[in-house]
Parts: C-alpha cells; sequence; structure tokens
C-alpha cells in the first residue's frame, strides 16, 4: 500500500514540475518576444532622434544664413542695391545708358 501511495506522490511531483517547466518555457518565450519588440522600437526611436537632430543642424545653419542677410540688409551697401534695382536711382555722378527697342 505504501509503494502505491508514494507512486502517487511522485506522479504528482513529476506532474508538478513538468507544470512549472511549461509555464517556465512559456514566460521565457513571451519575454523573449517582447524584448525583439522592444528593441525594434529602440533602434526605430534611435532612428527618428538622429533624423531630428539632422534637422535641427539644417535649422540653425538656416538661421545663421538668416542672420547674415540680416546683417547685409542693415548695410548702406544693400540700401543703395535697392534703390539702384527697384527704384532706378543713380548717383550724381553717373550716366545711364538705355537700350533703344
Amino acid at each position: 500500500m505504501k509503494s502505491k501511495k508514494r507512486k502517487a506522490i511522485l506522479k504528482r511531483n513529476r506532474m508538478g514540475m513538468v507544470s512549472i517547466a511549461v509555464v517556465a518555457l512559456l514566460l521565457f518565450g513571451v519575454l523573449f518576444v517582447e524584448g525583439r519588440s522592444l528593441s525594434s522600437r529602440l533602434s526605430s526611436y534611435d532612428k527618428e532622434v538622429e533624423d531630428l537632430n539632422d534637422r535641427i543642424e539644417e535649422e540653425n545653419e538656416r538661421t545663421k544664413e538668416i542672420d547674415e542677410l540680416k546683417e547685409y540688409m542693415d548695410t548702406d551697401e544693400y540700401a543703395e542695391e535697392v534703390a539702384r534695382d527697384k527704384l532706378g536711382l543713380v548717383k550724381d555722378n553717373e550716366i545711364v545708358f538705355k537700350e533703344s527697342e
């Protein structure tokens, strides 16, 4: 009789160990899949950060160009150029030649 009880207990212990092993393997599988998913999202976020840093650099260069243009527009040289091109003004000692049609 003791032998039957002992076999039954051993069988339950084995079933419990197998059940625990299956659950552990399932958890490991889920963690592995989630880890891969997080890894791919992380790499896409890294690429997005790199793209945004490139855009920031481009905008900083554009801002620098705009500041340089603003400084040029504050000069007398720019005012004279605009007066000549848009308004047709000339200096006192200049001779203007016009093309005949």
